[in-house]
């Protein structure tokens, strides 16, 4: 139901994103990882048709076949909330503050479907039942400081239903969350996604949070698509250097937690910050941090290469690899 193909965005400073290709099917539920500026929520943004003023696009992005790259905003308007929604980061920031929630969920409603006043109620109080929402008559003539962190979230996530979407886009959903609350709402959207048969796009830093929630991933640096897989596969085998820097940076209970000496070991890091995009290298985004590095990577873009079925990646010294 949306695919991407060469699909880049473009600054005057550099590529925020830049050539990715993507496919999503009905049902799929895929997961989105990188460090912050690698262009996850660039290309959040981009499927949902809300890509920055002053961006110039290049590529081809469909939904329902249909090339949505040269659109307007009349015509991305008539996609959003029926086709494609998004959860939003930081639900204090994306609920209005002086509207009931209620009111905030019914809205798209009354604008998309022409809902009556009382229908739209009817479906958000339904709505407020299927998230999970406690006592959803009440909730519903509440406003955001009413409510709590986990409440506050599972609103952003009726909003997005509200239209029944095809393609729900989570944007960080579990940040700010407690460790307990975020399991729950993870495991509430893949909940939904596998009731409703609505593809799932989730976007986070949490690599146990991916593992729980999705069935593929892509790993993002620098506006690149590095590396893809089913998300099991990736995680345990990873062939991009980024992706092995981020996995191995997660704590291990198995792992020796001191040296020979007694001294505490510290977890690896990977060395340096995400450039800035008038900084990125012409090349592969992640030279000048990568522990494997060849001479070709700043100045070449490594081609991507398919390994198994369903599993790529992009990197020089994969490169002639078995297809």
């Amino acid at each position: 139901m949306l695919e991407l193909t060469d699909y880049s965005v473009n600054f005057s400073a550099g590529a925020a994103l830049r050539q990715a290709n993507l496919t999503i099917k009905p049902g799929d539920r895929l997961g989105i990882v990188g460090e912050s500026g690698s262009g996850k929520t660039m290309l959040a943004l981009s499927l949902m048709g809300m890509a920055p003023d002053g961006a110039t696009l290049s590529g081809a992005l469909c939904v329902d076949g249909i090339d949505m790259t040269q659109r307007n905003e009349i015509e991305w308007q008539n996609i959003r909330a029926r086709r494609v929604a998004m959860i939003f980061q930081e639900p204090m920031a994306a609920l209005n503050p002086l509207r009931r929630v209620g009111d905030t969920v019914m809205e798209p409603m009354r604008v998309h479907e022409g809902l009556s006043h009382d229908q739209a109620q009817a479906r958000a109080l339904s709505l407020f039942e299927e998230v999970g929402i406690p006592d959803p008559a009440a909730r519903l003539r509440q406003f955001p400081h009413e409510l709590s962190g986990g409440q506050r979230q599972r609103v952003l996530i009726a909003l997005a239903l509200a239209c029944n979407p095809a393609l729900l886009i989570a944007d960080e959903p579990t940040t700010a969350l407690d460790a307990n609350v975020a399991v729950l709402i993870t495991d509430l959207l893949v909940r939904l996604s596998q009731e409703r048969q609505m593809a799932l796009v989730f976007i986070t830093h949490d690599i146990a949070a991916v593992a729980r929630a999705t069935q593929d991933i892509v790993v993002m640096y620098g506006g690149d698509m590095v590396e893809y897989g089913p998300t099991a596969e990736v995680l345990k085998t990873p062939h991009h250097p980024y992706t092995k820097g981020l996995l191995d940076a997660l704590p291990d209970p198995s792992r020796t937690t001191h040296d020979a000496n007694g001294k505490r070991r510290r977890l690896p890091t990977i060395p340096g910050t995400v450039p800035q995009l008038q900084d990125l290298p012409q090349g592969c985004r992640f030279a000048g941090r990568c522990p494997v590095e060849v001479p070709q990577c700043a100045a070449q873009k490594p081609a991507t290469q398919s390994f198994a079925v369903n599993r790529s990646s992009a990197c020089h010294l994969n490169e002639g690899a078995k297809r």
